[in-house]
């Protein structure tokens, strides 16, 4: 059995080796390789620090175990000539499943970072590569792969068996997951072009995330053997749904990308769709969310901003002018009232200078001559509403100390044939 078995062989070498007085040169070689790839991981982790980058952090991660393999690599060629090295021979798949088994696990967190179920499934994960390599190790994998290939049924024309729906969906899986973690470097590429529109940079986003997807998705199922025609019913049924069920999802995501494409409305503006309005926090292919200044959400379908009138108060110039009304007595100096009015707008810091509060006479009213103070804002997404009442609080306190009247409407009523009583 043993001669038949590598695995086998490889165990009872190493074990026979156990009573060779040079098998403490193999364990000496062995903790050398790993003490220096251990000093090595210190090294490299001293010199990049956690967060630098993807790719810095994968590094980081594999850099004991592919260390290891190499010094391990190296002492087992130098070391042949002279004694047996089964147990280097053995310790390099041990150290590569570890870097398999890291590698997986850091492609998981990079593709799925706020996957809260990745800490339970990680120790799941690590003891599926290890249980498989013991398999290989033992040279009992290929009797359980044949043993799941004998489990066959048919969908169609297309037979298919155990383990290639097992190796499909681990296929499936591996493939995706790579395809959302180069979607993440392209992400954090994308998202550094400053020179590049926040719109465009999202569409590419979006466009990177599915198109690699989709092509994870046909070349996995490929490698695993499976006819790509046999999907073609899948997708005339989805073709159907989409023309019968789903015509108003696909006008959304359609929408989705026309809005993030022609730029008609970015991030941060101010924009007001029929009894909605506030400023755009997120655009996704489905809907936009608008918020408003008192913290409500709104949820708008994006078919609805490309079909209807949209109100963007930011879409060419962030600036907004606000206005506020008062009256004031008829026996009142005008001119020093709008200077007043003036004054006080000017002195607020979020005010602009250019172009200048200005005061307009807009009525005269039963009780009282109206006045409009009209100014300007550059930063509305900070709100209207606080700025608005500091100015009308800074106008009630300066015409109070300059002895200013604001009426209110009075009536005078007269009693007309009443007898006094006697």
């Amino acid at each position: 059995m043993s001669q038949n078995n590598p695995a086998l062989q490889l165990l009872n070498d190493i074990w026979a080796d156990i009573n060779d007085p040079n098998f403490i040169w193999q364990v000496l070689a062995l903790l050398c390789c790993l003490g220096g790839a251990y000093l090595f991981a210190r090294f490299w982790h001293g010199r990049h620090q956690e967060g630098a980058g993807r790719l810095s952090d994968a590094g980081a991660r594999l850099v004991f175990p592919v260390t290891g393999m190499v010094l391990v690599g190296v002492a087992r060629l130098a070391l042949k000539p002279f004694f047996h090295v089964n147990l280097l021979k053995l310790a390099l798949p041990l150290l590569g499943s570890m870097a398999l088994v890291r590698s997986v696990i850091f492609v998981l967190r990079q593709a799925f970072p706020r996957a809260a179920w990745l800490s339970a499934w990680e120790r799941i994960i690590a003891a599926v590569v290890w249980g498989w390599l013991a398999l290989y190790i033992t040279d009992v994998a290929p009797y359980v792969i044949d043993s799941l290939e004998q489990v066959e049924f048919a969908i169609g024309k297309q037979r298919i068996n155990l383990w290639m729906i097992l190796h499909g969906i681990v296929t499936v899986f591996l493939t995706v997951v790579l395809a959302l973690w180069i979607a993440g470097l392209i992400e954090a590429k994308l998202m550094r072009l400053d020179r590049l529109d926040s719109s465009l940079r999202i569409v590419g986003v979006r466009l990177a995330k599915a198109l690699l997807t989709v092509l994870a998705i046909v070349t996995s199922l490929s490698l695993v053997g499976i006819d790509m025609t046999a999907l073609s019913v899948f997708t005339g049924a989805l073709g159907v749904g989409l023309g019968l069920g789903l015509q108003k999802i696909a006008s959304n995501y359609v929408s989705g990308f026309i809005i993030l494409l022609d730029r008609s409305i970015k991030l941060g503006n101010i924009v007001q769709v029929g009894a909605d309005s506030g400023q755009v926090t997120q655009i996704t292919t489905r809907y936009t969310v608008l918020k408003h200044p008192g913290g409500t959400e709104f949820i708008v379908p994006n078919e609805t901003l490309i079909g209807s009138v949209v109100q963007n108060q930011t879409y060419s110039d962030s600036r907004m002018r606000l206005a506020t009304t008062v009256g004031v007595a008829y026996n009142s100096d005008l001119d020093r009232v709008m200077q007043l009015m003036t004054d006080v707008a000017s002195a607020q810091a979020r005010v602009l200078a250019d172009p200048a509060p200005r005061v307009m006479l807009t009525q005269f009213g039963d009780s009282s001559i109206n006045l409009e103070l009209g100014f300007w804002i550059a930063d509305p997404e900070e709100g209207r509403g606080n700025v608005l009442s500091d100015i009308n609080l800074g106008i009630w306190r300066s015409f109070r100390e300059n002895g200013i009247e604001i009426p209110f409407p009075q009536r005078e009523v007269r009693l007309l044939n009443t007898t006094t009583a006697e």
